[in-house]
């Protein structure tokens, strides 16, 4: 039962999830309050979870990296409550709770489930993260054209150069802002969402092995480094040139996670 109670966590978590991907898009969510509260209920059940498991393997279940890392999810989830509590810091869910779902998620994986129940099922759950991961990437490359052209007529304006050429045709700065703020937004959710089925494909394909594969691991940091960036923009107010170059840093690392998946990772080595 122990699994059980922590994929339910997962769903509950999953409601948070749903809050930043709002906050993301629209830079707000009429939604916090019902995330806070599934939230708390599923740090509960995650308890239960852990409880459980310690009670059945006699042991605390930090034995494998599934253990560890759902335990250290939990752990996170505890840690922002209680600075929750106190400091009313409602920005850092646009972090925690997809970081603690995304955890909960892997460390719900340790216990392989059954095959596809068919093949047109596989291929259409495999279908639907690629064109996930290409629709995320095509945001993304929009942002970064958006902050190289802003870094570019930020660079005229400090220079008090004429509009020419191509400089007489950029948009102010405002607005090439504006188009990496709702680039970036939306390439955050479609690669969240993107993660989220590969990650239950690749689980239900090769059961708990999934995790071993070093472009899995390589997709999970590089995600990282999306939500990094989606929370420096909407809550720690990072804009201009900062936020631009944190775009080209992770349109780099999406890159390099393009070039693990499509096979070419032994090249890099040679």
């Amino acid at each position: 039962m122990s699994i059980f109670w922590l994929r339910v966590a997962v769903g509950l978590y999953g409601v948070g999830l749903a809050h930043a991907i709002l906050v993301a898009l629209r830079r707000r969510s009429p939604i916090f309050t019902l995330a806070l509260g599934a939230f708390y209920v599923g740090v509960v059940l995650h308890m239960v979870s852990l409880v459980e498991m310690t009670v059945a393997l006699g042991r605390l279940p930090l034995d494998n990296f599934y253990e560890s890392i759902s335990a250290c999810a939990f752990l996170i989830a505890v840690i922002f409550l209680f600075v929750y509590r106190r400091y009313q810091f409602t920005g850092l869910t646009v972090f925690l709770f997809p970081l603690v779902f995304v955890m909960a998620l892997v460390g719900a994986t340790e216990i392989p489930v059954k095959s596809w129940s068919s093949a047109d099922v596989r291929d259409a759950w495999l279908l639907i993260h690629v064109l996930l991961v290409l629709s995320g990437y095509a945001a993304l490359l929009l942002a970064a054209v958006a902050s190289v052209f802003y870094l570019l007529e930020e660079r005229r304006l400090k220079r008090k150069a004429r509009k020419a050429g191509l400089f007489g045709k950029l948009p102010p700065l405002g607005t090439l802002d504006r188009i990496i703020t709702q680039s970036i937004g939306m390439a955050f959710t479609l690669i969240t969402l993107a993660v989220v089925v590969g990650s239950v494909w690749a689980f239900i394909e090769s059961g708990r092995d999934w995790i071993s594969e070093p472009k899995i691991a390589i997709s999970l940091i590089t995600w990282g480094f999306y939500l990094v960036m989606i929370y420096l923009r909407t809550s720690a107010g990072w804009r201009g040139r900062k936020a631009a170059l944190l775009v080209l840093t992770v349109v780099f690392c999406s890159a390099l996670t393009w070039i693990a998946h499509i096979g070419l990772r032994p090249l890099l080595v040679q």
